[in-house]
């Protein structure tokens, strides 16, 4: 098929000195100077230019992203409803309506029939929506007497929130609207007031503020502000709504405060001042402290204190070689510690008269993903569980920790059908070039032939210690019943194995997360799962960074990539302390302002500076217009820069949602059609019959 031409950006020259070092950057005018605002007409003209050609290359495959789209939308139950939950008075629950794109939040008073006469409508997602390009609830909030909610709605993706107050007795919004929020909200006792933050203009929450209701919020009390401009405040409440937590910190170092939530004004607990790279977050049982830190072991542990010493830390679970702990919630009469055995999820439970005695609860697959869930009462004997697994559709269980049993609430609904016997997981094993061996999940079907002949698709993100679960995907099984196989590879930069295992992966030793990857795809090539020019790979933010070092590195592996908003101008923007995320940033990639080894380093990996003349495998690309996270220009400019130096005729596309930001768009159908176009483009450059 003969392609339309694509559009190539012009070149404009750009150049600056830093450590000794002399930077061309022909494509840097793609920055607006003006962003957030973008209006560059030279700029969306050529963003629009991407988005045509993108059009007029996937308008052949249209049939199949509707194909796709119709396969993928059968397996969502559309009148999908949540597992009803108390809290106080009332059950809570969330709903779709067929046809619906968001969600309609529900409550009744227990006791109450189930037969919807008794059901009081909330919060009306579809009506906020109405008329929206793009729409987004973040904090949801109920008054601990249940009369009012404070919500928040982003409604073009900046993630700059706006505040509204609804009275649920009456259902009328209270004049309290807050703009430019990005936070959670938390009430105090008495419901007169709660706390936020506010997103300065460099999009950083530096501040806890208090909003007593019918208040001018510009008259709002800051009760504390964040002078370092690496670090990010995060408000919330302990597990028994006694006190409200105000913690900073950046991506390695934490600081709590505590407020009583009857009286916010008063002098805050300072639980433990900041200190260089160690992080702690905190919980309460009557008048001790939880907290769970990684103060002398990166696989964390928990020690306790009398809030009236905050500082006399006493170890109560010490830290395994094993076990990485991940969190701690306190409940009335046991607190629950969450974690990772060899990278497995585990849950227990622990009685306060024994608490080093913990009773895990059991799961029933040798591989899968679980969790607590959302258990809002302080004084409860039953708790909340989710879990699923690769081959296991989504799960919720209630865990009675009297009688120590499972019960089974719901399981993921596919309308059209699921059989989990069609298909086989796996973890897997493979060594890395320094000899670390690399967990990968892998599902495939269950004729799977290991003769290298079937196409593989390979997921990794690989950044900040988040780690990629073996869960379960209604959108991935349109591959598998293609003949695919998919894998996950845990690599470093995760923290899948610990907190040393996200040490492993950042700063000085960034490149194991590339080699990780690299070497995973080469291990399972060896196997016979695939073979080199068969794998389909993604990768999303700083998986699209991974994505961008590895095509660079490692070409001929790849016969398909995605790369959603992918952060791929590292070097430009850790040397912008300007843009909004960059300075609490630094102690992720390092500071190549000041530290030359850092500049020398991230110059040598970023994919955007790395980019050379050699033949690519086939590229989708896409970015955010509002896109606060990674700015729209870091894919334009990447692709502009493939365009004018890659030597094959391999296609290339770049997609920029006008109206969208990090997360693509809004609406579980409208994602749903973007993963069919990503589908699509895979199975159509891999030649594997739709």
């Amino acid at each position: 098929m003969t392609l339309p031409t694509p559009p190539i950006a012009a070149t404009r020259p750009h150049q600056f000195e830093r450590h000794g070092a002399s930077i061309s950057d022909p494509w840097a005018w793609l920055k607006d100077p003006d962003y957030p605002d973008v209006g560059d007409k030279d700029v969306l003209a050529y963003l629009e230019a991407e988005n045509a050609y993108f059009e007029a290359v996937m308008a052949p495959h249209r049939p199949l992203v509707d194909r796709l789209y119709e396969e993928m939308k059968a397996r969502i139950k559309e009148d999908e409803s949540s597992v009803p939950q108390k809290d106080g008075d009332w059950l809570y629950w969330t709903a779709y309506e067929t046809g619906g794109q968001y969600r309609k939040w529900w409550r009744r008073p227990v006791g109450a029939p189930d037969d919807g006469s008794a059901d009081v409508l909330l919060l009306d997602e579809p009506a906020l929506a109405e008329g929206k390009e793009y729409f987004r609830l973040g904090a949801f909030a109920v008054s601990n007497d249940a009369r009012l909610l404070a919500y928040a709605i982003d409604d073009n993706g900046s993630e700059r929130f706006t505040i509204h107050v609804k009275d649920l007795t009456t259902g009328a919004l209270l004049p309290d609207t807050i703009p430019g929020m990005l936070s959670d909200i938390v009430w105090t006792t008495d419901d007169s007031a709660f706390l936020y933050g506010l997103a300065n203009k460099e999009w950083r929450t530096d501040n806890a503020r208090l909003h007593v209701l019918g208040t001018d919020p510009a008259t709002d009390v800051e009760l504390y502000h964040e002078d370092d401009e690496g670090y990010r405040v995060a408000v919330s409440e302990t597990s028994d709504r006694r006190w409200i937590v105000i913690a900073t910190g950046d991506h390695v170092t934490s600081e709590v405060r505590l407020y009583p939530a009857n009286d916010p004004r008063a002098a805050p607990i300072l639980v433990a001042p900041r200190q260089a790279g160690r992080e702690y977050d905190v919980d309460t049982h009557g008048d001790t402290l939880f907290i769970h830190t990684n103060d002398v072991n990166p696989m964390w542990r928990l020690v306790t204190a009398p809030i009236a010493s905050p500082g006399e830390w006493t170890e109560l679970i010490g830290p395994s070689a094993h076990f990485y702990m991940t969190g701690v919630e306190c409940y009335r009469d046991f607190f629950i510690v969450e974690g990772r055995e060899d990278g497995l999820d585990q849950v227990a439970i622990h009685r306060y008269d024994a608490p080093t005695v913990p009773e895990r609860i059991a799961f029933p697959e040798a591989s899968y993903a679980a969790g607590s869930g959302d258990n809002p009462e302080y004084d409860q004997t039953v708790i909340r569980l989710g879990y699923e697994s690769m081959v296991t559709p989504g799960t919720v269980y209630d865990y009675d920790t009297a009688t120590k049993t499972l019960a089974t609430l719901k399981v993921q609904e596919i309308p059209s059908g699921y059989d989990a016997g069609k298909y086989r997981t796996k973890r897997l094993h493979i060594a890395a070039r320094d000899g670390t061996q690399v967990p990968v999940s892998i599902v495939y079907p269950a004729d799977f032939p290991r003769d290298g002949s079937r196409p593989l698709f390979l997921y990794a993100y690989g950044a900040y210690g988040h780690a990629i679960p073996p869960g379960f995907s209604t959108g991935r099984l349109s591959l598998l019943d293609r003949g695919f196989a998919y894998a996950i590879a845990h690599i470093r930069g995760g923290d899948d194995l610990g907190q040393q295992w996200y040490h492993d992966g950042k700063l000085d030793k960034r490149t194991n997360t590339f080699n990780d990857f690299v070497d995973v795809a080469r291990g399972l090539i060896a196997e016979g799962w695939t073979s080199a020019g068969r794998i389909a790979i993604a990768g999303r933010s700083a998986g699209g960074e991974l994505m961008g070092a590895v095509v660079n590195s490692d070409p001929e592996l790849w016969g398909a990539v995605i790369a959603d908003v992918p952060f791929v101008d590292v070097l430009n923007t850790m040397l912008d302390e300007s843009l909004p995320l960059t300075p609490g940033e630094w102690p992720e990639w390092g500071n190549p302002i000041t530290d030359p080894a850092a500049f020398q380093l991230i110059r040598s990996y970023s994919p955007y500076d790395n980019v050379r003349a050699q033949d690519y495998p086939p590229l989708f690309i896409s970015g955010g217009l509002n896109d606060p996270r990674v700015t729209y220009w870091e894919p334009a400019k990447w692709a502009a820069k493939l365009r004018a130096t890659k030597t094959d005729d391999n296609v290339l596309l770049l997609k920029t949602n006008m109206g969208a930001g990090h997360g693509g768009k809004s609406g579980r159908f409208e994602s749903l059609r973007e993963a069919a176009e990503e589908h699509a483009f895979v199975l159509w450059q891999l030649s594997v019959e739709a």
